[in-house]
């Protein structure tokens, strides 16, 4: 029989990291101390406005103008993101033509466009063309400015959403889909069953830092423009009070408070969609070692590290008996 012999190991020390831990806590304290006391901060504005009526009520727009932007896109986004995987190159280029409009201008051109289109088209007209139309409404009387900031949201949105998606679905290997053809499978159903559930595991990532900034993009909708939403109203109390550092704070207060909503949210639907991908997950604990790798053990008040005990096989053959 073989002895296992325990290998002391010394674990390593990091002076330094440690003082820099230090230090970082040291400063983080003095920040909060100093702002604490300073009065350009005006806490006591910052109290007295962050319940405020106008404020909650521009909180709920801005939660609105994010919810209502981000489900438009992510429906054109997939409709974009299959046109650009299409063997047809008509459906191909106008959906690569999209998303180089929508991906090369800036938001806030694209939403000071939005706002003028009444006056780019007075009237939207329904019917056959060059012929007299079905239905005329005028555009001022059709779409507000709420309506056209989450147009012109949603539609700069999609074509980002649509690459989300699309490096999601290239992402499932070929031969997934040529599986479920075999076994007989339609195009949808392999989509439902197959490639989107894999897919899922890339798209839900990058869609939630999507949507987190989309809530932080709804500050430009005053190109529309568009006034009650959190920035904008926040701005316009500054304006009365001529005290507009409170109110940024006040405005920042809301939009944590949404984000950490959000990136909870993003936590739970990031585990849900990993499971099944075992040791690729982060937040999976490593299992039992195995193999024939050493085994740590912690004996007295120091890891020790055992090495393994070297086992033979026998030859197997018909010579030789087993044990009897």
């Amino acid at each position: 029989m073989s002895s296992e012999s325990p290998i002391q190991a010394i674990r390593l020390r990091h002076p330094w990291r440690n003082v820099f831990a230090v230090v970082l806590i040291a400063g983080a304290a003095l920040f909060v101390v100093d702002a604490a006391g300073r009065p350009a901060y005006d806490w006591p504005a910052v109290a007295q406005y962050v319940f405020d009526r106008r404020i909650t009520q521009a909180a709920v727009n801005t939660l609105q103008l994010t919810v209502y932007s981000m489900i438009i896109a992510i429906v054109l986004g997939v409709i974009l993101a299959i046109m650009r995987l299409s063997p047809n190159p008509v459906v191909k280029s106008v959906a690569w033509f999209y998303l180089w409009v929508f991906r090369g201008t800036p938001v806030y051109v694209q939403l000071v466009f939005w706002g003028l289109l009444s006056i780019i088209y007075q009237s939207i007209d329904i019917g056959i063309p060059f012929m007299e139309p079905f239905y005329s409404f005028q555009t001022n009387a059709a779409l507000n400015t709420f309506t056209l900031a989450i147009i012109g949201l949603a539609l700069n949105e999609a074509a980002y959403m649509a690459e989300i998606v699309r490096a999601g679905l290239l992402s499932v290997d070929r031969g997934q889909e040529e599986a479920a053809t075999a076994l007989g499978m339609g195009w949808f159903q392999t989509m439902r069953r197959v490639i989107v559930p894999q897919s899922m595991r890339i798209i839900i990532p990058p869609t939630g830092n999507e949507v987190i900034s989309m809530l932080k993009t709804t500050s430009l909708v005053t190109a529309v423009p568009y006034s009650f939403d959190l920035y904008t109203r926040s701005r316009d109390i500054s304006a009365e009070t001529f005290n507009p550092i409170p109110m940024l704070i006040v405005a920042s207060l809301w939009y944590l408070f949404f984000t950490s909503i959000l990136m909870v949210g993003q936590h739970f639907l990031e585990r849900r969609f990993a499971r099944g991908v075992g040791d690729r997950r982060p937040d999976k604990k490593g299992s039992a070692p195995t193999g024939t790798g050493a085994v740590p053990q912690v004996t007295g008040t120091h890891p020790t590290v055992v090495a393994p005990t070297p086992t033979t096989n026998p030859p197997s053959g018909p010579g030789r008996e087993g044990p009897g």
